[in-house]
């Protein structure tokens, strides 16, 4: 089983936004979460690039995703969505470490990363340091923790 990542191709936007639906289903949440969810989580073909869109791709199928937004020396890890069949088979530290490794290179200084709550040990796990609490941008009222990763140099 060999994984590797690559970036996203224009043709694979709907893929990878439905990916993100069905990995966020996997928590749980029901239609009607899942629905007002839908427009954050929907990416077009024409910003994969900006974006800095990664995939994980094993044996020929991808797994999971990852975006690396914003200009450095301030990043934001904007998604990072693993096909709920592969969850919990590394592909997701391997698409964090991907991103870490790219704002590197790029010369962000560090990044945050607004959390689902099923998503706060993993990234705890990965060195990210709660700095605050920040509103969903897809359900009013409802927020969620801000981490902060400082980029090694």
């Amino acid at each position: 089983m060999r994984i590797s990542i690559r970036p996203a191709q224009p043709e694979e936007a709907t893929f990878l936004s439905d990916l993100a639906i069905r990995s966020k289903a996997h928590w749980g949440y029901d239609a009607e979460f899942l629905a007002s969810c839908r427009g954050e989580l929907t990416l077009n073909g024409e910003e994969l690039a900006g974006r800095r869109t990664a995939v994980a791709e094993r044996d020929g199928s991808v797994v999971g995703f990852t975006t690396l937004e914003g200009e450095p020396p301030q990043g934001v890890l904007g998604m990072m969505f693993v096909d709920p069949d592969a969850i919990g088979q590394g592909i997701g530290r391997l698409l964090f470490t991907h991103a870490v490794e790219a704002a590197q290179a790029l010369g962000f200084t560090q990044f945050t990363i607004d959390a689902d709550p099923n998503a706060e040990p993993f990234y705890e796990a990965m060195g990210g340091v709660l700095a605050s609490r920040v509103p969903s941008g897809s359900i009013p009222g409802r927020t969620l923790a801000q981490y902060l990763l400082r980029i090694p140099r």
